[in-house]
């Protein structure tokens, strides 16, 4: 993608979701549909961009995801990502707190940090999963496999952590040799022992992207591909065995361009004098950037197709380029130092061997200051155009600052301090003042009411007269739990009740009449997550209303990935009411409702639309006599205490 006119930034990291995509596509070929994978994401995702990367992953088969510590969980968790998050290194007391409070997986490798954890779970109400690591001849992080079954056994007794996973690390999985079949044994005996004792560890998981490709027989129930997954290979033996493209390039643009004699030194100390006429480029990218210094007079830049020369020292910010050989090279011609220009491809690989490092290195070093953009098919997707893109603990999660934030804006919007903390009062304490509420999102989302006049024979012997509603909601969300409640209140106190089940997906207030009956007349037709029926499992009357429950253990695969959820709704309504609202009560991001009523027998229908957010005007469709439709676009967000409300007359 070369440099545009309205693009701002001096140097920027290109990431191909496409490719990345595709070398998922690649991975699932490898292990079979039988092994989950973990994505690895540790890093900012090898400097890719942890956030963008992981909802990629999430969204192409990845279950879980893996970070190197808390804070790292935390910016996801931040970011709306709410998928499991196992942390890859040893966790330390001090993270206990991040860990709990975010719902991360840690890696326990000794009793102590067990022990820790469980004492500060006490008193919560719930269990923590934990992966235990064991070395097997990493010599790193983990309990020695000859250790491995005490330690667990003396976890198994702590029963606020939940034995979830168990792995180990090969040391050197990236070339076939004996030791990796040692540590394979290791592993393999340990496994085979704890089942025997008859502990079972569900989630087991060994090879990272050297095993992957070099030891199909050694996958367990879940791999973790790391550096395979940003297209690299982790040896140049292995390229014969996937398919894989790079995702990421680093990018610049020529600022400078200068004419020099012979014998004239360029840069710091001269390290490069010229020894004919020579044009020098100036590029904006420098050690400061993630651009070694080893590279002075070693490295390689592609412009107009062509490799061209890094001469002189690499200064922070800066460093020079010999593009005599370069025709028509000119001030802002797009530089390639990672990647492909035409025919011409620099890789990870070539850059770690002149700066005598690994790829790896390189992929998190390079463009540290570079916002990074994101392309699918080629085209621009989205950026992040962050300076710092390293995460500061404390920085962004602070409640308080929040808070402060949310209310300073709400003050300016309204133009009045006492109007701007009203809102925020009403808005936010009473919908999220809990500390342990999490805060719902969903999209997409609609609303379909058909009201009409009962048929004779369902009409009640009252004087009261009903209009027969049919309604159809559907959203997008984060699927919580595998089971669920629809509840239906009649008044107030049953639907605050209902409110504070944090398994009630949907709530609905009965409307007001002598002759309704609540479990009679409030029906749930259907309800389907992402097309598929979901069963009705019970249906109940409670302090708090009538009970609807749904669910099955098939769900449970979805829980912690986003669903689309449709619920079908049959129920009464007073005619001379005259009056349907609908409220939202989550931030929703789009919004289409329609309210169909060409065969209700009502008159002068008109809707009054209450919104909050960016674009709070709504795009409203009459038809008239027949129905009215209230929209808004897709891209937009609504917050809570949003709604519209239909009149009519009789």
């Amino acid at each position: 993608m070369p440099l545009k006119k309205d693009q701002k930034y001096r140097s920027w990291v290109e990431v191909d979701l496409g490719h990345f995509t595709g070398n998922l596509r690649e991975i699932r070929r490898l292990i079979g549909s039988k092994a989950d994978f973990m994505m690895t994401v540790k890093a900012d995702a090898y400097g890719h961009g942890a956030i963008e990367i992981s909802r990629a992953a999430l969204k192409n088969g990845a279950r879980v995801l893996g970070v190197a510590n808390a804070d790292e969980g935390v910016q996801l968790r931040i970011s709306g990502i709410e998928a499991p998050v196992v942390i890859l290194g040893p966790s330390t007391e001090s993270e206990i707190e991040q860990i709990i409070k975010y719902n991360l997986t840690p890696s326990v490798s000794d009793l102590f940090f067990a022990r820790k954890l469980h004492k500060a779970l006490a008193g919560t109400g719930h269990q923590l999963p934990v992966h235990i690591e064991v070395d097997t001849g990493m010599g790193r992080g983990g309990t020695m496999h000859t250790e491995a079954v005490k330690l667990i056994l003396d976890m198994s007794k702590l029963s606020n952590l939940q034995l979830e996973g168990i792995f180990s690390h090969f040391a050197s999985s990236e070339k076939m040799i004996p030791s990796n079949e040692t540590q394979w044994k290791h592993f393999s005996d340990l496994l085979a022992d704890l089942e025997y004792r008859g502990i079972n560890i569900p989630v087991r998981h060994i090879d990272n992207s050297g095993a992957i490709l070099n030891y199909p027989d050694f996958k367990l129930n879940m791999v973790r591909p790391g550096i395979m997954a940003y297209g690299i290979y982790p040896s140049p033996e292995n390229k014969s065995k996937a398919d894989l493209a790079p995702v990421m390039s680093f990018k610049t643009g020529v600022v400078l361009l200068k004419d020099f004699p012979a014998g004239y030194g360029i840069g710091y100390n001269s390290t490069f004098v010229t020894a004919r006429p020579t044009r020098i480029a100036t590029i904006p990218v420098g050690y400061g950037d993630g651009y070694a210094f080893i590279l002075s007079n070693k490295g390689e830049a592609l412009i107009r197709g062509r490799r061209a020369p890094i001469v002189g020292r690499i200064s922070m910010d800066m460093c020079t380029v010999d593009v005599t050989d370069i025709p028509g090279c000119k001030v802002s011609d797009e530089v390639v130092l990672l990647g492909r220009q035409g025919d011409e491809y620099i890789s990870a690989n070539e850059i770690a061997a002149k700066a005598q490092t690994i790829s790896y290195e390189v992929l998190c070093a390079l463009g540290k200051r570079a916002p990074r953009v994101f392309l699918h098919k080629g085209k621009k997707e989205a950026v992040e155009p962050r300076l710092r893109r390293i995460f500061i603990p404390d920085e962004e999660k602070s409640i308080s600052r929040i808070d402060n934030i949310i209310r300073h804006c709400l003050r300016t919007r309204a133009r009045n301090e006492e109007l701007g903390n009203a809102i925020y009062y009403e808005m936010f304490e009473t919908l999220f003042g809990k500390e342990d509420r999490r805060l719902e999102l969903r999209s997409g989302f609609r609303y379909n009411i058909r009201i009409a006049q009962l048929p004779e024979r369902k009409k009640a012997a009252s004087s009261q007269e009903y209009l027969q509603v049919s309604t159809h909601v559907e959203y997008k969300k984060t699927l919580r739990d595998n089971i669920f409640m629809i509840g239906c209140a009649s008044n107030n106190t049953q639907l605050a009740a209902l409110f504070e089940d944090p398994r009630c997906e949907y709530r609905w207030v009965m409307s007001s009449g002598k002759d309704l009956s609540i479990d009679r007349d409030f029906t749930v037709e259907q309800v389907r997550i992402d097309n598929e029926n979901v069963p009705i499992i019970e249906t109940k009357n409670t302090r708090r209303g009538y009970e609807i429950w749904c669910g099955s253990e098939e769900l449970k695969k979805k829980i912690n990935t986003e669903v689309k959820l449709e619920i079908e709704i049959s129920t009464k309504k007073a005619r001379e009411n005259k009056i349907f609202p609908v409220y939202l009560v989550y931030p929703v991001r789009g919004l289409e409702i329609n309210f169909n009523y060409e065969k209700a027998g009502i008159k002068n229908v008109r809707e009054e639309s209450f919104f909050a957010g960016r674009h709070p005007q709504p795009t409203v469709s009459i038809k008239k006599g027949k129905s009215i439709g209230v929209k808004i676009s897709d891209q937009d967000w609504i917050f809570p205490t949003s709604g519209v409300i239909f009149i009519w007359d009789i």
